[in-house]
């Protein structure tokens, strides 16, 4: 068998890490060397509060890169406190930090007090002074010197000035490479196609649920370390953050997501571009656990997110946090599959895991599930085996009438997985009511064990070429 040459993981990548105070464009810098708009910007300080990740390729070398929230004094039980433990964590695994500093604020006392504190940490610096438009912009990076850090690097994120002499910086700066092992030659199977014989890609989950569900605690116990920040306070979580996660079965790639109100509460242009970037990462995942508040039971915005999930054709693992906080445990859990067998009749067989994300019972319940549901919706049937189960779910409840004539349906075939789509055949097929639709996609779900993934039915009529118009 072929060996194919060795990728570095997200662990095997040396890691460069943005910090600097409240403000000073370390998100907008991290787009930059991203290529792409990841972190939420804003001119509010203090937006990014949980550490963001990405792999970045920077002249040549691939790097992970973390955008950091900012630096500033504050007790270590507050907000700020816990989102400064969170970028100094960054900062003792760095291979090297890129120190920010707005350029036309000029050297601030939290400037010279973190720049300190940075050059106690023993990691490699490298000074940069953004904000710096123009001749001004670059005369006032020049008090940067004072910092003792060496050599201001004078950039313009926003404008993208002097990022080629940036990226130039980090590459020289980086850790020697280890050399690729070799690549033998190429296998070919019995038909003569080139074996594939790469792993498969990290199952992408994305967690997702209104404000307090207990998101961010969910994944800091899933990871086994304090990665996100969580608290009592709603709403901690602004920006969707992607982590990867290994067990026993293979990679995941999880992303915490900001929570979800309903629509008429979303005002703040910050929170619209939360929400929004909480959407994209539904749409990207292949699995989605929301996650509810057992103690609060299932609210409607509950159940417009699990339909959203459904719109998209995510399979989606309804987690009930804070289980330890429920008194009558039977009971809350009827309810809440009463209404759920109610109100997502699109979603039957749902599967459901209750846990306590905050002392970690059962918690190690929610990855099997996930994996489980993952199966489902990648499910493929024989084209064999489902029509002859169409025949006998004809021969149990014939097609109805329509507009006084029978409906003629002949086979079904699946068209994909992710989520299972099938196609039905038949003469004026597309005409078929929907509740004889809703007949078929639940025997569907019940005779090939498709809990919970949604399912897709596509109607392609037959014409008839001597029906009257038919075109010769």
């Amino acid at each position: 068998m072929a060996k194919l040459p060795s990728v570095p993981t997200g662990d095997d990548l040396p890691i460069v890490v943005i910090a600097g105070r409240p403000n000073v464009g370390k998100s907008t810098l991290f787009n930059r060397l991203v290529g792409r708009r990841q972190a939420l910007v804003a001119d509010t300080p203090g937006v990014t509060r949980d550490r963001k990740e990405a792999e970045a390729v920077v002249r040549g070398r691939r790097v992970r890169l973390i955008d950091t929230a900012g630096l500033e004094e504050a007790a270590p039980d507050t907000l700020y406190g816990r989102m400064r433990a969170s970028s100094e964590s960054a900062v003792a695994q760095a291979d090297l930090v890129v120190f920010c500093i707005d350029a036309r604020a000029g050297i601030t006392p939290a400037d010279e007090h973190f720049a300190a504190w940075i050059r106690r940490q023993g990691r490699p610096v490298l000074l940069v002074a953004n904000k710096a438009e123009g001749r001004q912009g670059a005369a006032a990076a020049m008090e940067a010197f004072a910092l003792g850090l060496g050599t201001p690097l004078a950039i313009s994120a926003e404008h993208g000035e002097g990022l080629s002499e940036l990226m130039g910086e980090i590459a020289d700066r980086m850790p020697p490479e280890a050399p690729p092992e070799p690549v033998e030659p190429v296998e070919y199977g019995e038909d003569g196609e080139e074996l594939d014989v790469r792993p498969p890609g990290p199952l992408r989950l994305a967690i997702v649920g209104r404000p307090n569900a207990g998101k961010s605690t969910l994944l800091n116990r899933l990871l086994g370390e304090e990665r996100m920040i969580t608290g009592p306070e709603p709403g901690l979580t602004r920006d969707s953050v992607t982590v990867l996660l290994h067990d026993e079965q293979g990679p995941i790639q999880l992303v915490d997501t900001a929570g979800l109100r309903r629509r008429a509460r979303v005002e703040d242009g910050l929170e619209k571009m939360s929400t929004s970037a909480t959407i994209e990462a539904l749409k990207m995942a292949e699995v989605v656990v929301l996650a509810l508040d057992a103690t609060l039971g299932v609210h409607e915005q509950d159940l417009q997110i699990a339909r959203l999930i459904e719109r998209e054709g995510r399979c989606c693992v309804l987690a009930l946090n804070k289980w330890d906080a429920v008194e009558d445990r039977i009971a809350t859990r009827q309810a809440i599959s009463d209404r759920i067998e109610t109100s997502l009749a699109q979603m039957r067989g749902i599967p459901v895991v209750s846990f306590s994300a905050l002392t970690g019972a059962n918690v190690h319940k929610l990855l099997p599930v996930v994996r489980r549901a993952h199966e489902v919706w990648n499910k493929r049937i024989p084209t064999g085996a489902l029509n002859r189960w169409f025949e006998m779910m004809l021969e149990r409840h014939s097609p109805p009438l329509v507009s006084g004539r029978r409906l003629k349906l002949r086979y079904m075939t699946q068209a994909k997985a992710r989520p299972p789509t099938f196609i039905l055949f038949g003469t004026r097929a597309e005409l078929l009511p929907e509740d004889y639709q809703r007949y078929l996609v639940n025997g569907l779900r019940e005779e090939f064990d498709l809990p919970g993934t949604p399912i897709r039915l596509l109607l392609r009529g037959t014409r008839n070429p001597y029906a009257e118009g038919a075109s010769s």
